[in-house]
């Protein structure tokens, strides 16, 4: 019975204890509208939101006592070191040869032979065409036999001459006539060979453009086209500023979009003439021997070394900031101890020429320098640091 009893005044006190704490509940002191019991709540609310602060503050101090690098920025870094830096700068270029040419008549009339076919391979000298001399051959047959004529009877006047026989005028006649007779017949030879065409160097066919049985004027009628691909280069076009930079025996990467392929080669003449309308000068580039697929008129991509430095130290351009004065900064590690962590110190440099990802350091660190990478743009100068995944071999 006891027991029963203090069961009873139990829950008599916590649906009382519950009663209160539902009255005194914030949705109820809210909507009372009673200012004393408003002011009691929020009286509350501040006590308890001191005693959480100063609970935060206990937990802060044993976390900043446990955790060292609390507030450290984990960075990576990169050491500075010296190598070899080339820059290149881009111009498009053609692919021509010296020995392209349209051959052309030398003489008028009717084209009556055609020797060659397209795609022919011929030696320099060999005989392509044939043009009708127009009664030329038939001129120089009686022209050759005046020739012969007045040859023979020089010769009797001279030897009568040397036995001191005849007269000197009959002597002088004949060596006159002779010479004129033989320079008639040179004259007409001369003719005569104008009317077959020949190779002037050696090469291919490319295009056969008359054919036979057309009429040609010289000088004017295409006849046929020959090349030779054993001596092809590059003409392009480079502007006056690079004129002390752009030398003979300069490197050259030489790319070629529409075969894929690249290869390498050196300026082999560098104009010394600047043309007045573009202000450029021209330069040309070798081509290896011996590879067909590189054809006459093609497009070449060009890249030129214009600047070498075997001692460079390269940065990555990601790295450097710049400050409202216009300078260029970036940070370096310093006073590393063995956890890795150091003080960031703000370095200002001056920088010379870029390439790719990359920029050259003409002034503010040395080889060795420890350069923050990943974290460069968080960090502030004089601020503790903790380095990881260093990779000093790479400004990759």
């Amino acid at each position: 019975m006891k027991k029963i009893y203090l069961l009873v005044i139990t829950a008599l006190v916590l649906v009382s204890c519950g009663g209160e704490n539902k009255k005194n509940s914030m949705e109820n002191v809210l909507s009372s509208n009673n200012l004393e019991l408003l002011r009691q709540k929020r009286a509350e609310v501040v006590a308890e939101q001191h005693e959480a602060n100063e609970k935060l503050k206990q937990l802060d101090a044993v976390i900043s006592k446990l955790d060292t690098v609390k507030k450290v920025p984990l960075i990576t870094t990169i050491t500075a070191k010296q190598e070899a830096f080339n820059h290149y700068f881009e111009v498009q270029g053609n692919v021509t040869t010296k020995d392209l040419l349209v051959i052309t008549p030398e003489y008028n009339g009717i084209l009556t032979n055609v020797y060659v076919k397209e795609g022919q391979k011929v030696t320099k000298g060999q005989v392509l065409a044939k043009i009708d001399d127009g009664g030329l051959g038939q001129q120089l047959s009686q022209l050759q036999i005046q020739a012969d004529l007045a040859k023979t009877t020089y010769e009797r006047q001279k030897r009568l001459w040397d036995q001191n026989i005849g007269s000197e005028i009959q002597f002088l006649q004949a060596k006159s006539n002779y010479e004129a007779q033989q320079k008639a017949v040179d004259q007409i030879k001369q003719q005569v060979a104008k009317t077959t065409v020949r190779a002037p160097f050696s090469g291919t066919i490319d295009d056969v453009i008359t054919e036979q049985g057309s009429v040609v004027a010289a000088g004017q009628s295409p006849l046929m086209r020959i090349v030779n691909l054993s001596n092809m280069y590059i003409e392009t076009e480079v502007p006056e500023r690079y004129i002390k930079d752009v030398t003979v025996g300069k490197h050259v990467d030489v790319e070629f979009p529409v075969l894929g392929k690249t290869v390498e080669s050196n300026v082999r003449q560098a104009g010394d003439f600047i043309n007045a309308a573009n202000r450029t000068f021209k330069v040309e580039i070798g081509l290896p021997k011996g590879d067909n697929t590189i054809k006459p008129n093609l497009t070449a991509k060009l890249k030129i070394n214009d600047y070498t430095n075997e001692n460079a130290i390269l940065i990555p351009q990601s790295v450097i900031s710049e400050n409202a004065e216009g300078e260029q900064y970036i940070y370096v590690v310093e006073d590393k101890n063995d956890k890795e962590e150091g003080v960031a110190k703000k370095v200002i440099i001056k920088t010379g020429k870029t390439q790719g990802d990359v920029i050259e350091v003409l002034s503010g660190i040395e080889k060795g320098a420890e350069i923050i990478k990943e974290g460069a743009r968080s960090v502030k100068d004089e601020q503790t640091v903790k380095v990881i995944n260093i990779n000093k071999d790479s400004i990759n």
